[in-house]
């Protein structure tokens, strides 16, 4: 599926090749159009709006911590979930936009960055440059009809890989697993447009209707490119069984979440011989890499079957099913009208159920941020992240981490050898707070005023050509995989460090009007979270280097993973829409850095009282401390999500709906049921708990 969210732009290669770990996702656009200006406020660290009374916590702490939330935050038309996170986000924008508005004006005196984010955004909001779109295509669509046999395929897929055009196969950079001090080559599976592989595969009544919807759904955009009603409709089948066949020999999502299934190190000369219709050294030398003699296969028998698939398939078909990956590799935004509104029919209100599409302006920033992320990201630090912020956020990380030694201290299932170099990478752990030390140079880069389609063409291959010239190069700690307006934050297990942009540090997840509890409860257990990445059933394949090395004896190991069995089982019973169950196991990462992480942020929060002589039983606006740490963390997952978006995420994403990154944890959490009054034996507090860290 299309990228639609620009939070995920710029960690396209970092999530495929070195697994770096989001605390959250949520579908990024603004309010409906009757209030598309409406300046929204932030969420207070506590917002007692929010709770429901009527409740009982001990049965659904969500709901108690939540339930008016669904009536005071409605649904926006042109949105498929509104959360927390979706306020906070609407909030940056609209900053955002302000800023943009200020560089578009044509200026002679902006400076470079100014000229280029302003005029970006400038010719995405000027609908008539969209409408040249196709006719600029044509030099690509050229290229495709002039293929005179499948040995020339390696210069145009090579082409097509430096505008971010994924057809057959993704290439791209990485860390190298085995050292990470170097970069390296990889190639991946792709070739698809449904969101993941088992999308083509899945049986069911729902699967096969959006199968159905898909196929129809590129028909009709043939149609719009041109062709006639019944070569639109038979393309679209052959397209159609092409990427089933992509499908069947790709490695399935949850499967890619543990990193030893995607490292298969090799030569030139190896892939070659596996995949010898694509003539590797070719390919290589028209996309622009550094010389490569070996790099990483991430999936060997995806080549395998992409042989068998390219010597099977007659050139016409191919070219049918290329140009198809070229059309659906633009942008929406650039598109023209009736296309983007196709695009959004399916993508957005069947695959998600939003019903309208959301304004422009608000998808005009997206798109700027992520072509010029950090030229945006460096002019909105300089307006809205002030340096006090920064000093509060390195205590607070700082206070967590402490927590974290604390906690490998006294696990019971550890022995004392893997606790010594558990506690070695905890030391190792770099924390980035708010923005990167070196800003991104973007002065090769030309964007020029009514040219869309080029804009985002030289955007992708300003990104891809300095993606590949890393590769054989050490590697830049100092690198980020977020843009400083992101309202996100990940952990990197090859760098060994946590990331958070000053997106995130506002209100609520920094209020600095809120009480400790509450920034505790909210940011501290962002921070946990991602902390926590580094020990889940990834990260703790990775040394404090960051290299994929078992640190663990094989005991220990063996414990980790009942413990982490446990988690997997609990999840698993939990139903998410209809009678689709949370994937424990691929949500397992996830609901292990929400576990770990509040039990970091609370012990943290702990000391922080005791630092600060906070009484812990003097109650605040009818709460106790205890009971704000602990409804400042359930308010970090508010949402109201359409059960089409909660279908999607439930196959696709790592993370637990929100409900249950809330009741989830707290059933898990003794102090939680003390706080509350809880009796064993009820939802929020059974007999049985599952603990990993």
């Amino acid at each position: 599926m299309k990228n639609r969210s620009s939070v995920f732009f710029c960690l396209l290669l970092v999530a495929l090749f070195t697994f770096a770990q989001t605390v959250f996702t949520f579908a990024q656009s603004g309010p409906s159009a009757s209030v598309s200006d409406k300046k929204y406020d932030l969420i207070p660290g506590l917002d007692k709006s929010l709770i429901d009374t009527s409740a009982d916590p001990c049965a659904n702490f969500y709901q108690y911590a939540c339930g008016n939330f669904t009536k005071l935050h409605p649904i926006p038309a042109d949105q498929s979930s509104y959360d927390i996170f979706g306020i906070l986000f609407e909030y940056t924008q609209h900053e955002v936009n302000s800023m943009l508005e200020k560089a578009a004006v044509n200026d002679p005196n902006r400076r470079p960055n100014e000229q280029k984010i302003g005029d970006f955004y400038a010719t995405c909001m000027d609908t008539s440059a969209s409408d040249k779109t196709l006719a600029s295509l044509q030099p690509d669509f050229d290229r495709i009809a002039n293929l005179k046999g499948k040995d020339e395929l390696a210069p145009l897929l090579a082409r097509f890989q430096r505008i971010n055009v994924n057809a057959f196969l993704a290439f791209g950079e990485q860390q190298d697993f085995k050292d990470a001090t170097t970069q390296i080559a990889v190639v991946n599976q792709g070739g698809l447009g449904l969101p993941e592989r088992d999308y083509y595969l899945r049986i069911g009544d729902e699967a096969e209707k959006t199968r159905q919807q898909y196929v129809q759904h590129i028909s009709n955009m043939l149609e719009l490119m041109g062709e006639s009603n019944a070569k639109a409709a038979s393309d679209a089948h052959t397209i159609m069984q092409i990427e089933t066949t992509l499908a069947k020999n790709s490695v399935d999502v949850t499967s890619q979440r543990d990193p030893k299934n995607i490292y298969h190190p090799m030569t030139v000369a190896q892939l070659t011989e596996l995949s010898p219709l694509i003539s590797w050294n070719h390919f290589f030398e028209h996309i622009g890499a550094p010389s490569i003699t070996e790099l990483n296969v991430s999936n060997p028998d995806f080549f395998k079957g992409l042989t068998a698939l390219i010597n099977s398939t007659d050139l016409e078909t191919i070219k049918t099913y290329l140009r198809w990956q070229l059309i659906n590799s633009v942008p929406d935004i650039i598109l023209p009208e009736k296309m983007d509104a196709e695009n959004f029919d399916f993508y957005g209100r069947k695959l998600r159920g939003q019903p309208e599409q959301q304004a422009r302006w608000k998808r005009c920033v997206n798109a700027t941020d992520g072509a010029l992320g950090e030229a945006v990201g460096k002019v909105y630090v300089e307006k809205q992240f002030p340096p006090s912020s920064k000093a509060a956020s390195l205590q607070m990380v700082d206070d967590i981490e402490g927590a974290m030694g604390k906690d490998i201290a006294t696990l019971d299932w550890m022995s004392a050898d893997t606790k010594i170099k558990a506690k070695e990478k905890l030391q190792l752990v770099a924390d980035k707070i708010g923005y990167p030390d070196k800003w991104r140079d973007y002065s090769t880069l030309t964007v020029t005023r009514g040219d869309a389609l080029g804009n985002v063409m030289r955007a992708a291959e300003f990104e891809s050509h300095r993606q590949l010239a890393k590769i054989g190069k050490p590697v830049d700690r100092g690198e980020w995989g977020m843009t400083a307006d992101t309202i996100n934050a990940y952990y990197n297990p090859s760098m060994n460090d946590i990331n958070f942009p000053a997106g995130i540090l506002q209100s609520p997840f920094y209020d600095p009007h809120a009480t400790d509890a509450e920034i505790y409860g909210h940011g501290g257990a962002v921070v946990g979270h991602e902390l926590t990445h580094g020990f889940d059933d990834e990260g703790r394949q990775f040394d404090g280097h960051g290299n994929l090395a078992d640190w663990w004896t094989a005991e220990d190991g063996k414990k980790f993973e009942a413990k982490a069995d446990c988690e997997v089982k609990e999840y698993g019973d939990f139903t998410a829409v209809d009678d689709v169950k949370i994937n424990g196991k691929l949500t397992l990462g996830e609901n292990t850095a929400d576990n770990g992480g509040i039990r970091l942020a609370y012990m943290a929060f702990l000391e922080d009282a005791k630092r600060k002589s906070i009484d812990l039983s003097q109650k605040q606006d009818g709460y106790s401390p205890i009971q704000q740490f602990f409804l400042a963390y359930g308010q970090n997952w508010c949402d109201n999500t359409r059960p089409e978006t909660v279908r999607l995420q439930v196959q696709t994403d790592p993370h637990s709906p929100d409900k249950f990154r809330v009741n989830g944890v707290v059933q898990n959490m003794p102090e939680f049921g003390t706080a509350f009054g809880c009796k064993t034996g009820q939802p929020m507090m059974p007999a049985n708990m599952c603990r990993v860290w």
